[in-house]
């Protein structure tokens, strides 16, 4: 998302950004909360947990999060971890607005292009993700009627035995 921005609108993003280092283990922000900030990978890795469930793992620098809460002004969806050392620029995205006008839209136009780009490419795993688990769990609907069928076939083998003994037992 970063390659969007030229030269200038870097310099200005750096102006309006902080570094902030995390240790393993350390919360980078937590589920529910609200900060306006966005969150871009420099190095390291960050866990997604929702619920307490491990939701993703990011790891390539320049890889964005906390961008949902920016976009509608949600709450956090999911807290994040720091799994290694790791290292992001937060950017408060409400300081674009101290920016000038042409500046500010167009410094905002880079920012919600690259978010939807983001946020396509997320859909787009997300959807595939899905058809998969859809696949499986066809398939395991079908292993589970064949062993239903199979429970089924092998009572009714057991009972036409049991018939065919009583009969074999009443003509003797």
């Amino acid at each position: 998302m970063l390659q969007s921005f030229e030269e200038k609108e870097l310099g200005k993003l750096m102006h309006l950004s902080k570094i902030m280092e995390y240790s393993p283990g350390d919360m980078i922000f937590e589920e529910g909360s609200y900060d306006g900030c966005i969150y871009y990978l420099v190095y390291g890795r960050a866990k997604i947990v929702k619920n307490e469930k491990e939701v993703s793992v990011l790891q390539r620098t320049g890889d964005i999060f906390g961008e949902m809460g920016v976009l509608d002004g949600s709450a956090r969806s999911a807290s994040v971890y720091a799994v290694q050392d790791t290292m992001c620029l937060v950017i408060n995205i409400a300081d674009i607005d101290d920016f000038s006008i042409q500046d500010h839209y167009e410094f905002r136009y880079r920012v919600y292009r690259g978010f939807a780009e983001v946020l396509a490419n997320r859909l787009r795993v997300t959807t595939e993700e899905l058809i998969r688990t859809k696949e499986e769990l066809e398939k395991q609907s079908m292993v589970n009627r064949l062993v239903e069928k199979t429970e089924a076939l092998t009572m009714a083998r057991e009972e036409i035995a049991r018939l065919k003994n009583e009969i074999e037992t009443n003509q003797v």
